[in-house]
């Protein structure tokens, strides 16, 4: 199974850490879906999941379980994974050095890729309670 060369900064494992402890499963990991995002490199989606899927690899950040279907895992060797944070919205991005500029653009050169963002709302962020 191929397990991709990706390199995970400490405000993205920060952030994919505790998704995963104040979750239902935490426990379980991160599982991250990573797919060809157009002129903004990838689109993602994410959840917290108490075992990888069927096809899914598993990538230990730091103890942290990091799940990848066979695509993203694909799609993420030699990228980096941050976190950014702005008054106006939060997100995983991604960086690949690899990637070319975007050409959509008919005049002038084309544009640096922008990375892709992910948001998550304060209410999907929950604690624990134990009985």
């Amino acid at each position: 199974m191929l397990q991709p060369k990706v390199t995970v900064t400490p405000a993205a494992e920060k952030f994919m850490r505790r998704m995963v402890r104040f979750s239902d499963h935490p426990a379980g990991g991160f599982h991250l879906t990573v797919t060809p995002g157009g002129c903004s490199g990838y689109a993602s989606e994410f959840k917290v999941a108490a075992s990888p899927g069927a096809g899914d690899g598993e990538v230990l950040v730091n103890g942290l379980r990091l799940f990848l279907p066979a695509e993203s895992r694909l799609l993420l060797d030699g990228v980096t994974i941050d976190f950014a944070e702005s008054p106006t919205q939060s997100g995983l991005t991604f960086f690949n050095p690899a990637q070319a500029a975007c050409g959509c653009s008919t005049s002038g050169e084309a544009a640096p890729a922008m990375p892709a963002e992910a948001g998550v709302t304060v209410g999907s962020i929950k604690r624990l309670v134990k009985a």
